[in-house]
């Protein structure tokens, strides 16, 4: 410890005597001996920095980027194309370094940007209110089965398996901490089961979640969803994928009571899986049950254009005890990224990416879904997303994908084990007809060679 700090040992010996103890393991006797490790950690020794580095360098030349392959990979994060722009005004100092802005009137920057990305995503949803961001989707989809139960008190979450499995396990995880049950309705192919989730929805549900585009690419009925929670007051969380409502219609314009998701998409690249943020929108009735924190508007004593925190819900420094959640920031610097990005692409601009996906997708599926060994596994609508079903293993089709160049999609069966050999592929506007023609092709060949039979004539063209 000493080569990493200045303290020596008398120092150390100094701050127990302080404390009023002997030794270092009398502080951790609170903790009961069971849940203490009996030995030393097993870790390798160390080396010097120069191989320290080398090692790093060595693991970090392990990844695969998607500037060394073409990637089709989605399942909640995405490679779209981020322009030079963002890059350029995150790098400011005013953006890059300021520390969490406690004090408005310091902060003014900071604030105008939650500002707009608030409006932002406000008009992306078709909602109010927005918060400043939290931390990623799934944080935020929790987030929200909280606010539901502190606005009606009931004990019960009712969640479609269409919801990203991670934040599915986030919310049953979260729920446990503030004493509510989650009940999970099936799909009924791909879509939610318009039947059984009728049925799971009574007096003590607090919430209806459900996902748009679902996991599986589907596009969900949420009229159908609004009108069965209606049925016993229930509020209606859509986690919904920014990029799609250019051509969808809002949340809110179907009735939503809250819209949340992952903002990785908005001008944020994948980065080995982050940091990104998520978006939090809701109806004004819960603007003061809303995590995290909201800036508005307002004018200085000199009539000046302001803007000021307005509400902040975190407990450490305003609300304490009253507090009504416990996210304690906001990814604010991503969420910058999120509205440079939203800004550069214009109102006709996501509608126009979206046209784009939507042209894209359908090529892309229905060249896959012409191949032997191939299948579409629903037939719902779909926007960016899809899935299919292999004749075949789909490790291996992944792993001889890989070999030559080609990310081909995630394993639903890591997830969704009734679909073992089913693959979801997902498109954005990097993936172009060559692209796809290239995945068709090296796709084709695998699922034939692990059948046994010779490649489809005409796979690529």
């Amino acid at each position: 410890m000493s080569t990493y700090t200045s303290l020596t040992d008398a120092d150390r010996q100094a701050m127990l005597e302080a404390i009023g103890v002997n030794e270092f393991d009398d502080l951790l006797t609170a903790i009961p001996d069971s849940l203490r490790m009996d030995r030393p950690l097993d870790l390798p020794p160390g080396m010097p920095e120069q191989e320290v580095e080398a090692h790093l360098r060595a693991l970090a030349g392990r990844n695969t980027s998607t500037d060394d392959e073409i990637c089709f990979l989605g399942a909640g994060m995405y490679d779209h194309y981020v322009p030079a722009l963002i890059d350029s005004i995150l790098a400011r100092s005013e953006f890059l370094t300021p520390y969490t802005p406690y004090q408005p009137e310091i902060s003014q920057g900071g604030l105008q940007l939650m500002f707009e990305y608030q409006t932002a995503i406000s008009e992306l949803t078709g909602l109010p209110v927005s918060n400043a961001s939290l931390y990623e989707g799934p944080s935020a989809l929790a987030s929200a089965g909280y606010l539901a139960k502190l606005a009606n008190g009931r004990p019960e979450l009712v969640v479609s398996a269409g919801v990203h499995p991670h934040s599915r396990a986030t919310l049953e995880t979260m729920a446990v901490g503030y004493g509510t049950s989650v009940v999970e309705v099936a799909l009924a192919g791909a879509a939610t089961d318009a039947e059984a989730l009728a049925e799971a929805i009574g007096p003590q549900t607090s919430a209806v979640f459900v996902q748009q585009p679902n996991f599986l690419g589907a596009v969900e009925d949420l009229d159908a969803v609004v009108a069965a929670a209606r049925s016993h007051r229930a509020l209606v969380v859509c986690a919904c994928d920014a990029l799609t409502l250019g051509v969808l219609r809002a949340p809110g314009d179907h009735g939503v009571d809250i819209a949340v998701g992952e903002g990785q998409q908005l001008g944020n690249r994948l980065d080995f899986g982050g940091p990104s943020f998520g978006f939090f929108a809701a109806t004004e009735e819960h603007i003061r049950r809303m995590p995290g924190r909201i800036a508005g508007e307002t004018t200085d004593v000199d009539g000046r254009r302001g803007w000021v925190l307005t509400l902040q819900t975190r407990e450490q420094h305003i609300r304490r005890e009253r507090a009504t959640h416990n996210i304690c920031t906001a990814q604010v610097l991503n969420a910058l990224a999120g509205v440079i990005y939203l800004s550069w692409l214009g109102r006709r601009g996501i509608v126009e990416l979206g046209e784009l996906m939507l042209r894209r997708t359908d090529y892309a599926r229905e060249r896959l879904t012409a191949l032997p060994g191939v299948r579409a596994l629903h037939e719902q609508p779909v926007v960016r997303e899809f899935a299919i079903e292999l004749n075949a293993p789909v490790a291996e089709v992944i792993e001889r994908c890989a070999a030559e160049g080609i990310n081909a999609g995630y394993a639903l069966g890591h997830d969704y084990p009734q679909h073992p050999d089913g693959l979801l592929v997902a498109i954005t506007e990097r993936r172009s007809r060559a692209d796809i023609d290239r995945l068709v092709d090296v796709l084709g060949r695998a699922v034939a060679a692990l059948r046994g039979e010779p490649a489809a004539a005409g796979a690529a063209r």
